[in-house]
């Protein structure tokens, strides 16, 4: 099992993703409230939206990778299924990125639905134009996502041809190398998606245009990048959304890898639940990063 690590974390480093402020910022916008509650830190309300930086003690690999924590859109389980990720990654000689990204929250930005993309891409932008600041390979750039923020992953791994919002830089490609996707939200489609990711991004009555336009597993396309994907029968974010995409990668010729446990439901990170063989997902993820060359 792989959930008791030795600490291997050498320094971390903050960086806000946008120094004059983040764009289709309103006046008034409420401040950042990040309570602790059920040993889960739930940020809400993020208007500086940032990157931070975990470098390994000992590093074994040029590869990093950008976490996206997840809470619906809703809120960020920014230690649960961010910094404690980040430490698993260290332990095992790998830069990780949290990103702190904004939410769709409408009393504070306009355009909503792109503003935690465009924090992703500015996130991997980031990271790929600074890699030799950090030793790092530009093509090692993966994204991770849990929950919502796996749809996030996702939407960053099949959107990437075209930067979103009011900065972008065309000389530095935002398509993630790999792609992490853990319990993820992945479809729009009425049928099987998670009700409430899809409306707090696009809103409880969005256009079959914007349906369509985030529903990832509808955007895989030949050069979507290789996906690993973890998900459960009995968990209420309905695990047809990993199938969807796992389906497209296949269809289109993208590598992919899938493991669907009978129990475990959601939101298990890398707590020790006591709920079987899916505490096994990090052993079988640390396989597949070794598999591809980006672990040693």
């Amino acid at each position: 099992m792989s959930f008791s690590f030795m600490m291997n974390v050498a320094a971390q480093e903050v960086i806000p993703l946008y120094p004059s402020g983040a764009p289709g910022l309103k006046a008034g916008g409420v401040v950042e409230k990040a309570p602790k509650e059920g040993g889960i830190t739930r940020i809400s309300n993020v208007i500086r939206p940032t990157i931070t930086i975990y470098q390994p003690q000992r590093k074994t690999t040029d590869a990093a990778v950008v976490i996206c924590p997840g809470g619906g859109y809703g809120i960020l389980a920014y230690d649960h299924e961010g910094t404690e990720l980040a430490e698993w990654f260290n332990a095992r000689g790998m830069t990780a990125v949290v990103l702190k990204y904004r939410l769709p929250e409408r009393d504070n930005f306009d355009n909503v639905s792109i503003r935690p993309l465009q924090d992703a891409q500015a996130a991997i932008r980031y990271i790929r134009k600074n890699a030799g600041k950090y030793g790092l390979a530009k093509d090692k750039i993966g994204i991770m996502g849990f929950s919502a923020g796996g749809h996030l992953a996702a939407t960053a791994s099949t959107l990437f041809d075209t930067q979103v919002g009011e900065i972008t830089d065309p000389s530095v490609s935002v398509r993630p190398d790999f792609s992490l996707l853990i319990y993820p939200v992945i479809s729009f489609d009425q049928e099987i998606t998670h009700a409430g990711s899809k409306e707090n991004l696009i809103g409880k009555t969005p256009s079959p245009e914007d349906e369509i336009r985030f529903s990832p597993e509808k955007q895989v396309k030949a050069n979507t990048p290789p996906a690993f994907l973890v998900s459960t029968t009995d968990d209420w974010v309905s695990p047809e959304n990993s199938i969807a995409y796992f389906l497209a990668c296949k269809k289109n010729k993208v590598p992919v890898e899938m493991h669907i446990y009978e129990k475990g439901g959601h939101g298990y990170a890398l707590k020790d639940l006591g709920l079987g063989p899916v505490q096994s997902w990090p052993d079988r993820l640390e396989d597949w990063l070794k598999s591809r060359g980006i672990l040693k």
